[in-house]
Protein backbone atom coordinates (compact mmCIF):
# COMPACT_ATOMS: atom_id res chain seq x y z
CA UNK A 1 0.00 0.00 0.00
CA UNK A 2 1.38 3.02 -0.68
CA UNK A 3 1.04 6.15 1.51
CA UNK A 4 -1.12 8.64 1.14
CA UNK A 5 -0.03 11.55 -1.13
CA UNK A 6 1.32 15.08 0.39
CA UNK A 7 2.08 13.37 3.73
CA UNK A 8 5.81 13.56 4.61
CA UNK A 9 6.92 9.95 5.80
CA UNK A 10 9.62 10.06 9.27
CA UNK A 11 13.29 9.36 8.12
CA UNK A 12 14.96 7.08 9.85
CA UNK A 13 18.10 8.70 11.58
CA UNK A 14 20.87 6.99 13.18
CA UNK A 15 22.43 7.88 16.19
CA UNK A 16 25.75 9.91 16.32
CA UNK A 17 28.43 8.35 16.63
CA UNK A 18 30.02 8.36 20.67
CA UNK A 19 32.98 10.92 20.70
CA UNK A 20 36.56 9.33 20.21
CA UNK A 21 38.26 9.30 23.17
CA UNK A 22 41.79 11.31 23.18
CA UNK A 23 45.01 8.70 22.29
CA UNK A 24 47.16 10.37 25.05
CA UNK A 25 46.17 11.96 27.88
CA UNK A 26 47.89 15.65 28.66
CA UNK A 27 51.39 16.20 29.85
CA UNK A 28 50.26 17.41 33.20
CA UNK A 29 48.04 14.17 33.59
CA UNK A 30 50.44 11.53 31.47
CA UNK A 31 53.33 12.30 34.26
CA UNK A 32 51.37 11.11 37.21
CA UNK A 33 50.87 7.53 35.31
CA UNK A 34 53.15 5.65 37.28
CA UNK A 35 52.03 2.17 35.79
CA UNK A 36 49.88 1.18 32.10
CA UNK A 37 48.83 -2.53 31.22
CA UNK A 38 46.78 -3.50 28.72
CA UNK A 39 44.00 -4.11 31.42
CA UNK A 40 45.55 -2.50 34.49
CA UNK A 41 46.47 1.68 35.47
CA UNK A 42 48.23 2.74 38.35
CA UNK A 43 47.56 6.88 38.51
CA UNK A 44 49.78 8.77 41.53
CA UNK A 45 46.64 10.96 42.67
CA UNK A 46 47.56 14.34 44.07
CA UNK A 47 46.13 14.94 47.32
CA UNK A 48 43.34 17.27 47.50
CA UNK A 49 41.54 15.48 44.48
CA UNK A 50 38.45 13.28 45.36
CA UNK A 51 37.98 9.98 43.42
CA UNK A 52 34.44 11.15 42.98
CA UNK A 53 32.57 13.98 42.51
CA UNK A 54 30.43 15.51 45.37
CA UNK A 55 26.88 16.21 45.67
CA UNK A 56 28.06 19.79 45.56
CA UNK A 57 29.94 19.28 42.50
CA UNK A 58 33.99 20.64 42.05
CA UNK A 59 36.80 19.00 40.44
CA UNK A 60 37.18 14.94 40.79
CA UNK A 61 39.44 12.30 39.31
CA UNK A 62 35.97 11.32 37.47
CA UNK A 63 36.86 14.44 34.82
CA UNK A 64 40.45 12.53 34.09
CA UNK A 65 38.93 9.23 33.13
CA UNK A 66 37.84 10.09 29.64
CA UNK A 67 41.67 11.40 29.14
CA UNK A 68 42.81 8.33 30.81
CA UNK A 69 41.26 5.89 27.75
CA UNK A 70 44.44 5.86 25.45
CA UNK A 71 42.05 5.36 22.83
CA UNK A 72 40.25 2.54 24.37
CA UNK A 73 36.12 2.57 24.03
CA UNK A 74 35.89 2.10 27.90
CA UNK A 75 37.23 4.62 30.36
CA UNK A 76 39.08 3.23 33.38
CA UNK A 77 37.59 2.87 36.72
CA UNK A 78 38.98 3.18 39.99
CA UNK A 79 39.41 -0.62 42.15
CA UNK A 80 39.61 0.92 45.58
CA UNK A 81 38.97 4.43 47.60
CA UNK A 82 41.43 6.93 47.99
CA UNK A 83 40.66 9.37 50.55
CA UNK A 84 40.50 13.17 48.94
CA UNK A 85 43.34 14.47 51.61
CA UNK A 86 45.64 11.07 50.09
CA UNK A 87 48.00 11.39 47.71
CA UNK A 88 49.94 8.11 46.06
CA UNK A 89 49.13 4.80 44.71
CA UNK A 90 45.10 4.26 42.70
CA UNK A 91 44.60 1.74 40.66
CA UNK A 92 42.12 1.90 37.93
CA UNK A 93 40.29 -1.28 35.68
CA UNK A 94 40.96 -0.41 32.28
CA UNK A 95 38.42 -3.47 31.17
CA UNK A 96 35.33 -4.79 32.71
CA UNK A 97 36.81 -7.83 33.62
CA UNK A 98 40.14 -6.69 34.90
CA UNK A 99 37.55 -4.25 37.46
CA UNK A 100 35.68 -7.32 38.21
CA UNK A 101 39.12 -9.06 39.05
CA UNK A 102 40.45 -6.25 41.06
CA UNK A 103 37.03 -5.79 42.71
CA UNK A 104 37.99 -9.02 44.25
CA UNK A 105 41.04 -8.51 45.71
CA UNK A 106 40.98 -6.02 47.27
CA UNK A 107 37.45 -6.79 49.07
CA UNK A 108 39.65 -10.55 49.97
CA UNK A 109 42.34 -7.80 51.61
CA UNK A 110 45.22 -9.58 48.25
CA UNK A 111 45.83 -6.33 47.32
CA UNK A 112 49.29 -5.50 49.27
CA UNK A 113 49.21 -1.69 49.98
CA UNK A 114 51.93 0.75 51.68
CA UNK A 115 51.32 4.22 52.96
CA UNK A 116 54.12 6.20 54.72
CA UNK A 117 52.93 8.94 57.06
CA UNK A 118 54.16 11.32 59.12
CA UNK A 119 52.92 11.34 62.83
CA UNK A 120 53.27 14.43 65.18
CA UNK A 121 55.45 13.89 68.65
CA UNK A 122 57.86 11.10 69.29
CA UNK A 123 56.01 8.21 67.65
CA UNK A 124 55.50 4.83 69.33
CA UNK A 125 58.34 3.62 71.69
CA UNK A 126 58.94 0.74 70.12
CA UNK A 127 60.30 -0.37 66.26
CA UNK A 128 56.95 -1.95 64.60
CA UNK A 129 53.84 -3.25 65.89
CA UNK A 130 50.36 -3.75 64.80
CA UNK A 131 47.18 -1.66 65.92
CA UNK A 132 44.00 -3.80 66.31
CA UNK A 133 41.18 -1.25 66.96
CA UNK A 134 37.44 -1.66 65.66
CA UNK A 135 35.81 1.25 64.27
CA UNK A 136 32.23 2.49 63.31
CA UNK A 137 30.91 5.93 61.79
CA UNK A 138 29.48 8.36 64.02
CA UNK A 139 27.83 11.59 63.26
CA UNK A 140 25.88 14.59 64.89
CA UNK A 141 24.71 17.54 64.00
CA UNK A 142 27.58 19.75 65.44
CA UNK A 143 30.83 17.74 64.33
CA UNK A 144 29.27 16.00 61.25
CA UNK A 145 30.39 12.71 60.59
CA UNK A 146 33.64 10.91 61.73
CA UNK A 147 35.61 7.32 62.17
CA UNK A 148 35.53 6.34 65.93
CA UNK A 149 37.12 3.38 67.77
CA UNK A 150 34.25 1.29 69.42
CA UNK A 151 34.08 -2.12 70.83
CA UNK A 152 31.22 -2.94 68.55
CA UNK A 153 32.67 -1.47 65.76
CA UNK A 154 34.42 -3.12 62.52
CA UNK A 155 37.48 -5.29 63.22
CA UNK A 156 40.49 -3.00 61.65
CA UNK A 157 44.20 -3.91 61.98
CA UNK A 158 46.66 -1.78 60.73
CA UNK A 159 50.70 -3.02 60.57
CA UNK A 160 53.25 -0.52 61.51
CA UNK A 161 57.08 0.19 61.29
CA UNK A 162 59.32 3.54 61.87
CA UNK A 163 61.08 4.59 59.37
CA UNK A 164 63.04 7.83 60.92
CA UNK A 165 62.51 10.58 63.67
CA UNK A 166 63.07 14.09 63.79
CA UNK A 167 62.25 16.92 66.30
CA UNK A 168 58.48 16.51 67.50
CA UNK A 169 57.88 13.97 64.66
CA UNK A 170 58.15 10.37 63.34
CA UNK A 171 57.85 8.86 59.83
CA UNK A 172 56.02 5.26 59.57
CA UNK A 173 55.50 2.85 57.36
CA UNK A 174 51.75 1.70 57.51
CA UNK A 175 50.06 -1.41 55.98
CA UNK A 176 46.41 -1.82 56.59
CA UNK A 177 45.11 -5.37 56.80
CA UNK A 178 41.61 -3.92 56.31
CA UNK A 179 40.37 -1.15 54.20
CA UNK A 180 38.11 0.92 56.85
CA UNK A 181 37.24 4.28 55.94
CA UNK A 182 39.67 6.79 57.57
CA UNK A 183 41.58 3.58 59.31
CA UNK A 184 45.35 5.04 59.48
CA UNK A 185 44.14 8.57 60.10
CA UNK A 186 41.88 7.22 63.73
CA UNK A 187 44.57 4.18 64.79
CA UNK A 188 47.37 6.57 64.63
CA UNK A 189 45.48 9.67 66.68
CA UNK A 190 44.04 7.18 68.85
CA UNK A 191 47.44 5.74 69.99
CA UNK A 192 48.49 9.50 70.43
CA UNK A 193 50.90 10.63 67.62
CA UNK A 194 48.16 12.01 65.00
CA UNK A 195 49.54 11.99 61.00
CA UNK A 196 50.71 15.76 60.52
CA UNK A 197 48.44 17.79 59.25
CA UNK A 198 45.20 15.84 59.74
CA UNK A 199 42.17 18.46 59.41
CA UNK A 200 39.76 15.86 60.84
CA UNK A 201 41.70 14.05 63.94
CA UNK A 202 44.17 15.94 64.23
CA UNK A 203 45.38 19.82 63.36
CA UNK A 204 45.85 21.38 59.97
CA UNK A 205 50.00 21.60 59.39
CA UNK A 206 51.38 23.48 56.00
CA UNK A 207 51.38 20.37 53.08
CA UNK A 208 48.56 19.42 54.17
CA UNK A 209 47.71 15.83 55.36
CA UNK A 210 50.74 13.93 55.52
CA UNK A 211 49.61 10.48 54.54
CA UNK A 212 50.63 8.84 51.13
CA UNK A 213 49.83 5.69 49.68
CA UNK A 214 53.24 4.89 49.01
CA UNK A 215 53.51 1.75 46.68
CA UNK A 216 50.66 -1.37 45.78
CA UNK A 217 51.27 -4.70 44.78
CA UNK A 218 48.79 -6.95 42.99
CA UNK A 219 49.10 -10.83 42.80
CA UNK A 220 47.64 -10.56 39.12
CA UNK A 221 49.19 -12.30 36.15
CA UNK A 222 51.99 -11.21 35.40
CA UNK A 223 52.50 -9.06 39.29
CA UNK A 224 51.58 -5.60 39.19
CA UNK A 225 53.87 -3.40 41.37
CA UNK A 226 54.05 0.41 41.34
CA UNK A 227 55.22 2.98 43.76
CA UNK A 228 54.79 7.02 44.01
CA UNK A 229 57.28 9.54 45.13
CA UNK A 230 56.54 11.87 48.09
CA UNK A 231 55.11 14.95 47.11
CA UNK A 232 56.68 18.03 47.51
CA UNK A 233 54.78 19.14 49.63
CA UNK A 234 55.39 16.46 52.12
CA UNK A 235 59.23 16.22 51.10
CA UNK A 236 60.47 18.58 54.31
CA UNK A 237 58.44 17.01 56.95
CA UNK A 238 59.67 13.81 55.11
CA UNK A 239 63.10 14.80 55.09
CA UNK A 240 63.37 15.85 58.73
CA UNK A 241 62.78 12.00 59.85
CA UNK A 242 65.61 10.80 57.55
CA UNK A 243 64.28 10.96 54.34
CA UNK A 244 66.35 11.12 51.23
CA UNK A 245 65.30 12.01 47.73
CA UNK A 246 65.05 9.34 45.68
CA UNK A 247 68.30 10.21 42.54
Amino acid sequence: MRPPRGRAQPVARRPPPPPRLPAEPPPEIAARILLRTDAVLVLDKPAGLPVHAGPRGGASLEDWLPQLAFGKKRVPQPAHRLDTDTAGCLVLGRTQPALAELGALFAAGRAEKTYWAVVKGAGPAEAQGRIDLPLRKTSSAARGWRIEPHPEGQPATTLWRVLGRGPGLCWLELRPRTGRTHQLRVHCATLGFPILGDPFYGTPAPGGLHLLARAIKLPLLPPVMAKAPVPAAMRPAFAACGWQAEA
